[in-house]
């Protein structure tokens, strides 16, 4: 199975580099000037261990590409959507599927529009990343799972071979019975502890130590969890119990890359994570008064950052 993986940052890299270490057949879809870097250094990957790993890749460039592929990893920002697919798009093949591990769900009608639902998975990413100032990816803390599944009951490339392709590689990877429902629980929980923590400038448990802080938090994942069951997709009970644990906590720095990104003069995927989410609610009529107010200070701060 020929794997691209798109993007080579902190999650398409830390995920295509353990599969190059795992002996499968991978290439990076980068800008030229990074192709330049990776050919000469390779991918570097800054352990929690602290130790350095470099690990030889395959980097090719738009112009280098063809319909050869069984499996495309999506791994860019969402503002970065639209320019990735068409980037990737000379590498879709009659026996090629996408799949995304983008936060939230409008990535998915942007796929299927271009690629069709046959061509297309859904996908969970889990894993604690960054990229770091010279383009190494830092690990900073101890997770990696990616969870997938098609959208359609016929995939042009089955669910066995894709897991195949995935699995066995020094992380998690599994196959979903609901693909939707896992990404639709991932985007409640991280858009409610990115919501809190953005809007405070805070870590949760600096946020939940506050007078108000523990209701602010609360409010904020029943409001997620409210619009996910209006679309249909109530969260599960996995979920709430993860929410109950790390979005009430008083103690830890828990926070998420949207903080991170929003901390660091980053762009932030304010639109895709917390705007979309509003726009869902306001469709079904679901109030969302906490979500609009966070939706309003990522734009405010993105309009800063062009301006």
């Amino acid at each position: 199975m020929r794997i691209l993986v798109v993007g080579a940052g902190a999650v398409g890299g830390y995920f295509g580099a353990r599969l190059v270490q795992a002996g499968r057949d991978v290439d990076f879809l980068v800008r030229p000037a990074r192709a330049a870097l990776l050919r000469e250094h390779g991918l570097v990957l800054r352990t929690i261990a602290g130790e350095t790993e470099r690990i030889p890749v395959r980097a090719v460039t738009v112009s280098e590409l063809a319909p050869e592929y069984d499996v495309v990893l999506l791994a860019v920002k969402s503002y970065g959507l639209e320019g990735a697919v068409d980037d990737l798009a000379g590498a879709v093949g009659p026996r090629t599927v996408v799949v995304p591990f983008l936060n939230g769900m409008r990535h998915l009608g942007v796929l299927t529009d271009r690629f069709g639902e046959e061509r297309v998975y859904g996908g969970v990413s889990m894993v604690m990343t960054r990229l770091g100032a010279s383009g190494e990816i830092v690990e900073v803390g101890r997770m990696g799972e990616l969870i997938y599944g098609p959208l359609g009951d016929a995939p042009v490339v089955e669910p066995d071979l894709v897991h195949k392709a995935l699995d066995g590689a020094g992380f998690t990877a599994r196959t979903a019975q609901d693909i939707r429902q896992e990404m639709w629980d991932k985007w409640v929980f991280l858009a409610s502890l990115g919501a809190v923590t953005c809007l405070m400038r805070a870590p949760i448990g600096r946020v939940n130590r506050a007078p108000g802080g523990p209701e602010f938090s609360a409010g904020m994942f029943a409001e997620a969890m409210a619009v996910a069951t209006a679309s249909g997709f109530p969260p599960s009970e996995r979920i709430r119990t993860l929410a109950d644990r790390i979005i009430n906590d008083t103690e830890r720095d828990t926070s998420t890359s949207m903080y991170w990104d929003l901390t660091h003069d980053n762009p932030v995927e304010g639109e895709h994570i917390v705007g979309d989410l509003v726009a869902r609610g306001r469709a079904l009529g679901v109030p969302t008064p906490l979500f609009s107010l966070a939706h309003t200070h990522l734009s405010v701060y993105s309009a800063g950052r062009e301006a």
